[in-house]
């Protein structure tokens, strides 16, 4: 359950690429407990956001605090060690190591009180409990990075994000270019994280999908948002959806 508690608050964000403005004085926050989809066409600025957010882009103007703390310029590590966990468009594994490797190399026990909460309550992501969530990972436990199918690639990422006991797990493309059987189990994970108490950023074109599991909904569109809102609120909305999501 959302709470008031912000764990992301982006301000006033502008970001360019060289002379390209991509992003124009967009507002964004995660509270404690939320789950938010992330939406717009291709080209509109939504991964652009997320690497904002995790200081992979500086932004020109406005800011991000993490956890409370100014964030704007930090380095990308110091925005993970806050609880800020990310999976990034096309996935980012470490293809040498194996599954195992790539899991414990993760291993976290999270920072913020929220985190040691979660572990005291016994909700804390540890290797079995991945595993467990995981069984296709369990079952390839020995394999290179680099030989799991896209599907199981993405599982890896997700599991090893987990593996750090985040706050906020932000996931880009979801299930982008994954066979329905996968994408299915997928959306299974992103409840299973819902449930769990961690908060979500989840960016997918599939829009039903997230609107079953998300509190609210943001939607940009050339950089900035055009909407703002629950998810029975955006589909209340069929011409909203039609126009900005071409659906």
């Amino acid at each position: 359950m959302a709470t008031d508690t912000l764990l992301i608050e982006a301000r006033g964000l502008d970001t360019y690429y060289g002379a390209s403005h991509i992003l124009h004085g967009v507002d964004f926050r995660v509270a404690a407990g939320e789950t938010i989809g992330l939406m717009g066409r291709n080209g509109m600025g939504k991964t652009t956001l997320l690497k904002t957010l995790m200081g992979i882009v500086v932004p020109k103007a406005g800011s991000v605090a993490v956890q409370g703390r100014t964030m704007t310029g930090r380095p990308t590590y110091e925005v993970a060690q806050l609880g800020i966990a990310y999976v990034p468009e096309g996935r980012g594994i470490f293809g040498n190591l194996s599954v195992e490797e790539n899991l414990r190399m993760a291993a976290r026990a999270g920072r913020s009180d929220a985190a040691r909460a979660r572990a005291t309550a016994g909700e804390h992501w540890h290797y079995e409990r991945v595993l467990d969530t995981f069984p296709r990972l369990k079952e390839r436990l020995g394999h290179g990075g680099q030989q799991l199918s896209g599907g199981e690639q993405q599982m890896l990422t997700i599991g090893r994000a987990l593996m750090t006991n985040p706050d906020v797990l932000i996931l880009d493309e979801a299930t982008e270019g994954l066979a329905p059987l996968i994408a299915r189990e997928i959306w299974r994970i992103c409840e299973l994280i819902r449930g769990s108490g961690i908060s979500s950023v989840i960016v997918d074109k599939n829009w039903r999908h997230v609107t079953r599991i998300t509190d609210r909904n943001v939607i940009l569109v050339k950089g900035r948002v055009v909407f703002e809102g629950s998810s029975a609120a955006l589909l209340g909305q069929p011409g909203l959806l039609q126009v900005h999501l071409g659906v």
